[in-house]
């Protein structure tokens, strides 16, 4: 496995790590000071004395730009991508791109960005979503394999009071019997005012779950509304789940590439409120597992929180077996046996992964 840099070594134990040379140079973990040497960094990442059947690249920014070389150079190289980068590509999604500096860079990169995309064998988004912004940015095509949820470990756990400690349950039993929950990052496009305003219209309180920069405004506007607010501050893994479970109904405003956290409220049986944009237009069954609005107004979501009440608990569950880690392997396999051996899932054979290491499956949160 080949990362930038290595700074969480006990994610991969059983795996040998390679860093890349930024590592040993002061841009060690400065994401944004390091992106004009990344797409060099990765051609030299696979060593020439080095042969490799197969190059699954793991990408949200550069990592889809590893080179086979020596031995390994017409090795088939498979790209797993999060997404184009959003600051090169769409900076209106991602404010990094919106600086003159920034600007510059990225007509320059772009087309190396694009080109580099073309090396591929293959290419898989993460959603529907991503699929477009590949098949119109990197302008190739790409299939979508929806990245795994935990909800078998989810659904393991019938009631997740039971793991929490006893000051956990103690707030627990502090918040309301019925309430809508919003929950992730506190920063502002997560756009938890809105789950505030949408408790004021329906009627019902609201509890938010997280941390960061937003938690002061979030309070200001949470003592000014007229429903109950309350703050569930960096909330435990134990915690989140047993929130999930005992919300009314999951709020989720932010467009997002896939969105994690509406398929977890789902596994444990919470109907979700969500964007019609993004993954969650996907991930999110209209009328079943929940239901979807347009536009960032307080009062449409409030509707959409009405309606996603009389929604079965049991359908919500059922509807997210279809991003389990289980059906992520199976579709995996699939995509790799499909793209390396013309169908068959087996891929054998020496490889090496390039994975970038500033993003994972829960950046959504």
């Amino acid at each position: 496995m080949v990362t930038p840099w290595n700074n969480a070594p006990e994610r991969f134990p059983d795996r040998h790590v390679r860093e890349l040379w930024l590592a040993r140079s002061p841009l060690r973990g400065r994401k944004a000071a390091s992106v004009p040497f990344l797409t060099s960094a990765w051609r030299t990442a696979v060593p020439v004395s080095e042969k490799y059947d197969w190059v699954l690249a793991s990408s949200h920014l550069f990592a889809h730009h590893i080179k086979p070389r020596g031995p390994s150079h017409d090795a088939p190289k498979l790209v797993y991508a999060y997404t184009p980068a959003r600051y090169i590509w769409t900076p209106e999604m991602d404010k990094r791109g919106s600086h003159a500096a920034a600007r510059l860079g990225s007509a320059l990169l772009r087309p190396i960005d694009r080109r580099r995309a073309h090396e591929a064998t293959s290419v898989a988004g993460i959603s529907e979503f991503v699929k477009k912004r590949i098949e119109a940015t990197w302008d190739r095509p790409a299939v979508v394999v929806y990245p795994p949820v935990e909800t078998t470990l989810l659904q393991s756990v019938s009631d997740w009071r039971t793991e929490l400690s006893g000051q956990e349950l103690a707030l627990l039993e502090t918040l309301p019997t019925n309430f809508i929950l919003g929950a992730s990052r506190f920063i502002p496009y997560k756009r938890l005012d809105l789950v505030i305003e949408a408790g004021e219209y329906a009627g019902i309180p609201v509890v938010l779950a997280g941390s960061g920069p937003e938690s002061r405004r979030l309070e200001a506007q949470g003592e000014a509304a007229s429903v109950p607010v309350f703050i569930v501050d960096n909330p435990s893994s134990a915690m989140l789940y047993a929130l999930y479970q005992a919300a009314a109904v999951f709020v989720f405003p932010p467009v997002e590439d896939f969105g994690i956290m509406p398929v977890e409220a789902m596994a444990l049986g919470t109907p979700v409120v969500a964007n019609m944009l993004g993954g969650s237009a996907e991930t999110v069954v209209e009328g079943v597992s929940g239901i979807h609005f347009a536009g960032l107004e307080g009062d449409r979501i409030g509707e959409a929180i009405v309606g996603a009440l009389t929604l079965s608990s049991a359908d919500c569950r059922r509807e997210s077996a279809r991003f389990s880690r289980e059906s992520f392997n199976i579709n995996f396999s699939a995509w790799m046996g499909s793209a390396l051996n013309g169908g068959s899932s087996a891929t054998p054979g020496a490889h090496a992964v390039a994975r970038s290491n500033a993003r994972d499956l829960n950046a959504d949160r």
